[in-house]
């Protein structure tokens, strides 16, 4: 699998998990400390991860790590 797959199917497994919650992309960023335009770069699959970041964006989805890899296929 390529890095920009691998980029984007994390962006929609972000994405759908956010979704599920009903929460904006706005509130979401606000409440896990991120600038809303980067996150909104993370979930269309435009910033390569550093695993902190990861790791943030899924304790704010209330999941582990490994549940959004396995949503995302990765």
């Amino acid at each position: 699998m390529k890095p920009d797959e691998v980029m984007n199917r994390l962006g929609s497994a972000i994405r759908a998990r956010r979704e599920a919650l009903n929460v904006s992309q706005e509130a979401f960023a606000d409440m896990i400390e991120m600038h809303r335009t980067y996150y909104s770069a993370i979930e269309r699959g435009e910033k390569n991860l550093q695993l902190s970041t990861l790791l943030r964006v899924s304790q704010g989805l209330g999941v582990t790590l490994s549940v959004v890899c396995l949503e995302a296929g990765v």
